[in-house]
């Protein structure tokens, strides 16, 4: 039996949604298929793509065929790449382990803290520019009532 992964056609007149599935080749495009992989809906802005990329993977390592639109949305979702690893057609070499939740979260409250800290750094920074702003506007309005007043004077 051929296997394909395609997409099956949902959704109003003009207003398609497409469901990711894996189907035996010789059945309707919309006819009955074997699982149903994941979601895309191309009217969102930006496009919604929905894969199981885990069963995508097992999918293709069992010899599902993609169409070109399926597999551009498993690029999409990361599947094809995972695939390809899996497959040893890509090296990765020096990948590094997953970092636990709890060091996660540390990088984030640092991020956050720096974040806060540029943020009145900006604000300083911007208020000095303000002032030097203020004293050069008050300056120029000096030197042009000397030589208003020097014409006056004429």
């Amino acid at each position: 039996m051929a296997v394909k992964i395609r997409l099956k056609r949902l959704g109003k007149r003009k207003r398609p949604v497409y469901r990711v599935v894996v189907a035996d080749s010789r059945k309707a495009r919309n006819g009955s298929y074997i699982e149903s992989l994941g979601r895309y809906d191309p009217h969102q802005e930006p496009s919604l793509v929905v894969i199981d990329n885990e069963k995508a993977v097992g999918w293709l390592q069992n010899g599902a065929q993609p169409t070109e639109t399926a597999r551009k949305l498993l690029e999409i979702s990361g599947a094809w790449s995972l695939f390809k690893v899996a497959k040893g057609e890509i090296h990765t070499v020096g990948s590094t382990p997953a970092p636990e939740a709890e060091e996660v979260e540390e990088a984030a409250e640092v991020v956050e803290e720096s974040a806060v800290a540029t943020t009145e750094e900006v604000i300083e920074e911007a208020t000095e520019v303000v002032e030097v702003a203020e004293d050069a506007a008050e300056a120029i309005v000096e030197a042009v009532a000397e030589v208003v007043d020097e014409k006056d004077a004429e």
